[in-house]
């Protein structure tokens, strides 16, 4: 299992303890994150040292981001993006740029919508989406009906809207985690759906170019 970097102190202003002293299951779960990635992602690292308050987020995570039902995987995560965008938060910009590069096949539009969703490559309704997730985001007291009304002429059910609103919401506080921690992204996510997998492989373990 590779954890980015020597000192893992800088991913947080806030201990970061061993892998090894952690809970059973708070190990089971980054070992499988770092098997199917390549990489132990700094998000599962900042938050360990408060075992309780992981489990909570990351229950939470599953249940917004990974359920098969309603919005495809690359929806949610430009959602993530854009919003997370709004906040300035690097850590979740990066990151789930990374995974909508993966989900979408697409190379291109999450950097485009990291920039400036209105200039994106987007469709009728992902462009809906995002225009709603960012109003929420940003100014959550001007969202109104109508901007519900958009989102249903647009194609989305009430529960794919009310997912709209709930990864909006949950990522307010991934995002203001990530700053208070001042935890950065990891290099690696800079790679991930850019670059073949093997090249990729090759630039985590250092031999690219031996």
């Amino acid at each position: 299992m590779r954890v980015m970097g020597e000192h893992r102190t800088s991913i947080s202003r806030f201990p970061v303890p061993d892998l090894e002293s952690l809970p059973e299951d708070l190990r089971a779960t980054i070992a499988e994150v770092a098997a199917k990635v390549g990489f132990v992602p700094n998000a599962y690292l900042h938050l360990a040292h408060r075992p309780d308050e992981w489990r909570a987020f990351f229950d939470y995570y599953a249940a917004v981001m990974e359920g098969e039902e309603g919005l495809t995987k690359a929806e949610r995560e430009l959602i993530v993006v854009a919003t997370s965008a709004v906040n300035d938060c690097m850590y979740c910009v990066v990151s789930h740029s990374a995974f909508a590069r993966l989900q979408s096949k697409n190379p291109i539009v999450a950097d485009q919508v990291a920039i400036d969703w209105r200039k994106a490559e987007l469709s009728p309704r992902e462009r809906a989406m995002i225009e709603f997730a960012v109003k929420l985001a940003g100014t959550p007291a001007d969202v109104a009906d109508e901007d519900f009304e958009r989102l249903r002429a647009n194609g989305l059910s009430e529960e794919e809207i009310w997912q709209v609103g709930a990864i909006t919401a949950f990522f307010a506080l991934s995002n203001r985690l990530a700053h208070f921690t001042a935890t950065p992204p990891n290099h690696e996510f800079h790679l991930l759906g850019r670059v073949p997998r093997e090249t990729y492989e090759q630039l985590v373990r250092g031999e690219a170019g031996e």
